[in-house]
């Protein structure tokens, strides 16, 4: 049996990824450079999807839950990442809690369920500008997301529109 593994592993795997994006801007094209770098069916997204998933069953990833979402911050932003936090969820047919991107967020959406989606998003990455806001929905089944957050600022206290 292989060794589970380890967060500086994973660190280093996300760290191709990050890497990719640092000093880009937080917009739809960076999506869609995304998902040419790093297809959904290609190496890097699918180690990365094997690696979340060895996480889980370890115990150190998506340990929290929370109204039926499981979830954690696994890397804390800082020079490995280029200043990008990473934070993974487990969510199954559900919204998350309202809240606001001060500066953007990239999503690493990998369908558990292969009808899963991430705010209307299959396998692949979409990407939140800054200052944009939402409840994170997944529908058609379960899905683990992985997001990416510049300097780690996520803003839970902000108000939904009326």
């Amino acid at each position: 049996m292989s060794q589970p593994i380890t967060q500086e592993q994973f660190r280093d795997l996300i760290a191709e990824i990050t890497d990719f994006v640092a000093g880009k801007p937080m917009e739809a094209s960076l999506a869609e450079s995304l998902n040419q770098r790093f297809p959904a069916e290609g190496a890097t997204f699918q180690r990365i999807r094997a690696a979340c998933e060895q996480a889980i069953e370890a115990g150190w990833m998506c340990a929290r839950e929370h109204g039926g979402i499981r979830y954690g911050r696994v890397i804390d932003a800082g020079p490995d990442t280029h200043g990008f936090s990473v934070d993974v969820v487990h969510m199954n047919d559900l919204a998350g809690p309202y809240h606001r991107h001060p500066s953007g967020e990239i999503d690493m959406v990998m369908p558990i369920d292969p009808a899963a989606a991430f705010d209307g998003s299959g396998a692949g990455f979409c990407v939140y500008g800054p200052d944009s806001a939402h409840y994170p929905t997944v529908r058609g089944g379960a899905a683990l997301v992985l997001y990416l957050l510049p300097d780690g600022a996520i803003d839970f206290k902000a108000r939904p529109p009326v």
